[in-house]
C-alpha cells in the first residue's frame, strides 16, 4: 500500500575515517559522543549506510522500503529505477584525504566499479585548500615516475577555497580534499574510490591503507577540461529572496536560496528537492504541516507534493535533478 508523502528528515549515517574530526556535530550542534566524525552520510540509499526516516508517520522505515513502494512518488520522473540516484553527506577533513580518483561511466564500466561525479560546497568559516587535477603538463608517464618516487604531490593542481566556494570534480579527476576542510557534498549514488597516493600515513595499527594504483591510474580521464572551481550564476534577486545557480551537471543541479522572506515554491512531479539549511533556521510548510530545520538539516521533499513553502532568516543549498538535456552548466 502507497503511503502518503510528506517533506521528511533523516538519522545522520557516521563514518569514522582516520582523517576526520569532530566538527560536524560540534557546528551544528548534534549531541554525539566524543569520536571521529569524518562523514556524514545525511540522505543514503545504500546497503553501507542507509537512511531511516525520524519525523512524522513514516519514522523508523528506511528510504529503500520507502523507494520500493512508491519511487515515482519520491524521486520525480526524471529519473528511472528505483534507487535514489544521489549520496549528500556532509564531510569533515580534519587531515588530508588520499589523492584519489573516482571512475565515470566510461571506465566503472571496464573496471567493475560505480561511476561517481561529486560537488563540494565550502561551508566552512576558514580558508584553505583543495587539489584537482594535474599541474599542466603532466603526463600518465610522469603521474607513473610521481608514484614510483613517492613524489604525487609535486603532480597536483591547487585549488585554494573559502566558505560558499563550489568545486566540481567529474568521474575520472584526480582530487583530495585538503586539511580543515568542512564540506556538503553531493555525487551520484556511489561508494568506489581509487586511492594511489595517502601521504605516507598509517592507521592505528602502525599499517598503510589498500592503494589500488593500477585502477586508479587507468580511471584518469586525461582529456579532462572543466576547471574545478565554478562561480555561482545569481538567478533571482528580490527584496526577501536571492537564489544562485551553484551548478547543474547531468546528474544533479544545486542551487543555493537565501531567503528572509517566505517563499511558496511549486512542483511538477518531475524532480524530488533535497534541501540543507546551511546558515540560520528555516521552516518548511506544505498543506499537512511544518517542520523547522535549523543549521545541518538536511530534508528530502518527495516530488509527488504540489507545492511547499520555505520561511525564516536562512542560506539553503537546494539539490535537484537537472533540467533539460543540453542546458547544462557543466
Amino acid at each position: 500500500m502507497t503511503k502518503k508523502l510528506y517533506p521528511m528528515t533523516f538519522r545522520p549515517v557516521y563514518k569514522d575515517y582516520l582523517w576526520g574530526g569532530s566538527r560536524i556535530p560540534e557546528t551544528f550542534h548534534r549531541p554525539l559522543p566524543e569520536g571521529i566524525y569524518a562523514e556524514s552520510w545525511e540522505i543514503a540509499d545504500r546497503n553501507d549506510g542507509m537512511s531511516v526516516v525520524t519525523n512524522g508517520p513514516l519514522a523508523g522505515q528506511t528510504l529503500r522500503a520507502l523507494l520500493e513502494d512508491n519511487a515515482t512518488g519520491i524521486l520525480g520522473t526524471r529519473t528511472k529505477g528505483t534507487q535514489f540516484p544521489l549520496l549528500i553527506k556532509l564531510i569533515d577533513a580534519r587531515q588530508k584525504l588520499s589523492v584519489q580518483v573516482h571512475p565515470n561511466t566510461k571506465t566503472a564500466a571496464t573496471l567493475g566499479g560505480e561511476a561517481k561525479t561529486e560537488m563540494w560546497y565550502l561551508l566552512g568559516d576558514n580558508e584553505t585548500e583543495l587539489y584537482c587535477g594535474f599541474k599542466k603538463g603532466i603526463t600518465r608517464e610522469d603521474l607513473t615516475k610521481a608514484i614510483d618516487q613517492g613524489t604525487c604531490a609535486e603532480t597536483l593542481r591547487t585549488i585554494p577555497v573559502k566558505k560558499g566556494d563550489a568545486v566540481f570534480v567529474g568521474g575520472g579527476s584526480v582530487h583530495s580534499i585538503g586539511e580543515n576542510c568542512l564540506i556538503l557534498e553531493v555525487q551520484q549514488n556511489s561508494n568506489t574510490t581509487y586511492r594511489f597516493y595517502d601521504w605516507d600515513r598509517v592507521d592505528a595499527n602502525g599499517q598503510p591503507r589498500e592503494l589500488h594504483i593500477e585502477k586508479a591510474v587507468n580511471a584518469i580521464d586525461w582529456n579532462e577540461y572543466v576547471y574545478p572551481l565554478i562561480p555561482p550564476e545569481l538567478l533571482v534577486d528580490t527584496d526577501g529572496f536571492q537564489c544562485w545557480e551553484i551548478l547543474e551537471c547531468k546528474y544533479f543541479r544545486i542551487e543555493k536560496l537565501q531567503l528572509s522572506q517566505p517563499l511558496e515554491i511549486p512542483l511538477d512531479g518531475s524532480t524530488f528537492h533535497a534541501l540543507f539549511t546551511a546558515e540560520g533556521e528555516a521552516t518548511i510548510e506544505w498543506n499537512e504541516g511544518t517542520l523547522t530545520a535549523p543549521a545541518g538539516t538536511s530534508v528530502l521533499i518527495p516530488a509527488a507534493l504540489t507545492d511547499y513553502t520555505l520561511a525564516g532568516n536562512a542560506t539553503v543549498i537546494r539539490i535537484s535533478l537537472p533540467g533539460t538535456p543540453g542546458k547544462n552548466r557543466l
